[in-house]
Formats: structure tokens, sequence, C-alpha cells
């Protein structure tokens, strides 16, 4: 098994909707009788209707979320937004990390949300499937363009990512952030440079997400640092130093979720594991379904993100400390949804109707 340079994922099976399935195999060349093509990224966009997309799962804190980018080639292999690939015909392995999908009209669509006459303000979150500041936002800026029309009509959000580039956007998170109209996350898994460069290939290195931190918090966004996904046997053991270095680096909040390994994240994780750090893939295994009562993954709203059992009651009281210990506490400030106007550029046809200065009373 070859692993494509910069790539999360060992394979590229067919999606779960697929009729039929497709699997790579060895036909007897090797790479000194073939050099495979490298593995390259495709973008296409996506001519959505809508922008703003709803939930009703209880243990998600938001009902409202916006996703910029379809597939993610940060190429984290653990990533929960994986089988959602499938539903485009698409594998959740390599697919997944290399053919993005994006929305050009993102920002006047979400402009045309906000002028809809029964649009009520509640506050959206940027990234909750995949990452808004992946590689390709560097010249697309479909995420920035979101931004700015919240800015513009002052509507709250919060945003989450493993990537420095959320402070390329500081001069919109930071006069935001003061004014009580946005929050950032940025998620740090491990400070081990080189098992993020294996576990999340093409995100920001721990060094530069600490940085982001920093930049954020100067700028007067408050940000927080999320522990997302604590890897029983892997990564666990980091639990403390990562809410130390994000303290330090200016964040006041934290949060963490155990890894879950639904559908096709399962096999993936394991391909990824057998090859990636073979010496530890049994008890990793293991120690994951100690979390989910024996199974890989349990589906019940009520534990799956953080898991049952002494493993991942270790974990929650291990995290409850350290937020003590390093001050990750602060209060959980509501962002202020009463401040949402539409501004005047947004609809001038509406100035017909206002009555001229002069004969206001």
């Amino acid at each position: 098994m070859e692993t494509a340079k910069g790539r999360g994922a060992r394979s590229n099976a067919s999606g779960r909707y697929e009729p039929e399935q497709h699997q790579s195999f060895d036909d007897g060349w090797t790479q000194d009788d073939a050099e495979a093509a490298p593995l390259r990224t495709t973008l296409t966009p996506e001519h959505a209707r809508t922008i703003i997309a709803r939930n009703d799962s209880p243990d998600i804190g938001f009902d409202r979320s916006i996703n910029p980018y379809k597939g993610c080639e940060h190429g984290c292999i653990y990533c929960y937004a994986r089988p959602s690939h499938a539903w485009m015909g698409l594998s959740p392995g390599l697919d997944f990390e290399s053919r993005i999908f994006f929305k050009p009209q993102a920002a006047s669509l979400l402009e045309q949300a906000f002028l809809a006459p029964r649009y009520r303000c509640k506050r959206i979150h940027i990234g909750g499937n995949t990452d808004p500041y992946q590689p390709v936002e560097r010249d697309l800026k479909s995420t920035r363009s979101i931004l700015e029309v919240m800015q513009r009509f002052n509507h709250p959000f919060s945003i989450i990512t493993k990537s420095v580039l959320i402070a390329r956007d500081a001069d919109i998170l930071g006069p935001m952030g003061k004014a009580g109209l946005a929050a950032a996350f940025v998620s740090i898994t491990t400070l081990d440079r080189g098992l993020a460069r294996a576990m999340e290939p093409r995100a920001s290195t721990p060094a530069k997400r600490l940085e982001a931190i920093s930049r954020l918090a100067d700028a007067g966004c408050p940000v927080g640092v999320g522990f997302a996904p604590v890897i029983p046997g892997l990564n666990d053991h980091e639990l403390e130093a990562i809410l130390e270095a994000a303290a330090k680096a200016g964040a006041t909040r934290a949060m963490y979720v155990t890894l879950r390994l639904p559908l096709e994240i399962k096999d993936l994780f394991r391909e990824w594991l057998a090859d990636a750090r073979p010496d530890r893939a049994a008890r990793v295994i293991s120690l994951i379904r100690q979390t989910r009562g024996g199974k890989d993954y349990d589906a019940d709203w009520s534990q799956r993100m953080k898991g049952t059992g002494p493993v991942a009651e270790l974990i929650g009281t291990r995290f409850k400390a350290a937020v003590k210990r390093y001050g990750l506490d602060t209060p959980h400030r509501l962002l202020d949804e009463t401040r949402f106007r539409v501004p005047a550029d947004a609809r001038p046809q509406m100035d017909l109707f206002d009555p001229p200065l002069d004969k206001i009373a």
C-alpha cells in the first residue's frame, strides 16, 4: 500500500451508496517500473440554492451552520465529515481530501438569506463539518467573503479551524469579537510535529495553530482551544500540555471530543493506524472500543461526543482539572443577537418608502 504524499487516507474505496465497489490491488508493477502520477486536488464549483444548514441534534451547541467547502484538503484521517462525500458518489478516502467543492456564490446567498423578510437572527457556526480555512481558501477567499457579509449585517458567528490562515481575517474577527459578535476555536490534537504531519498532513503545524490563537487573542477575538479528537493510546497523554500551551498563547476556553469511528471512518482509521503506527495499533483500537461499550462507535446522542466507561471517565476528569488549572474555564459568553441590522446599501429600493426628513415631525 503506497501512501500518497501529503494525504491522510491510505485507500479510496467506493462510497457506501454505489452499486459497484472498486478496490486497488497489486498488479505486479513496482515503483521502479512505473512512477504513479501524483494525486492532485481538483476544485468543483457547487451552485447551491441555500448557504445556511440547519440541524436539530441535541448534543451540538448550534442549530445552524455554514460550510464553505465540501471535502477537506487537510486530510485528517479521523475526520467525521468523511462519510458525507459518499452522498456525492465519491469515496470518503482519498476523494474526500482531493476532490473539493466550493460555493462561488456563498456571499450573495448569505446576503439573500439575511434579507428575507422572515429571517430571524441567531448565531451561525462556520466550519461545523469541514474546515473553512483549508489551503484552497488562500486563493478562493470564500470564507473571507462570508465573514465580510457577517460584519456588514452585525450578525453573530462562531468559527473553528486547524489553520493559521484564520489570522488573516483578524481585521474582521478582532472588532467583531470585541463587540460580542464573534468567537473562534482553534483545534490542536498534538504538539508532536511528526504525529501531526502523519495524522493531519495538510493542516497547519501545531506551532502555527498556537500562533493563530495568539494573533486572534491580541486582536481582541475571544478564542478557545479544541482538543479534538482525543485518541486514547495515541494523543491522550498530551491533554494537559496542549491546554497549557493554548492558555499561554491566549486561549480562554477549551473543549474536547473523544474519537468516534462511524461508517467508513472505522476502516480508514484502521488502515492508517496499521501503516503509520503499527507498534500501537492494537492497543489504540482496544482503548477506543472501551470508550464505546466494546464497539467502534455508538451513535447515542447522550454520549457520542465523550464516550463512556473508565477510559472515557478518566479523560473527562483530567480535562476538568486541567481546564481549571490553566484558567480555561472562562464563563461562556453568549454572542449578541440583538445588534443584527440590514445595512442601507443592501436594499436601496426600500429607501423609496422612507418619508423625506423634512416631513418627519
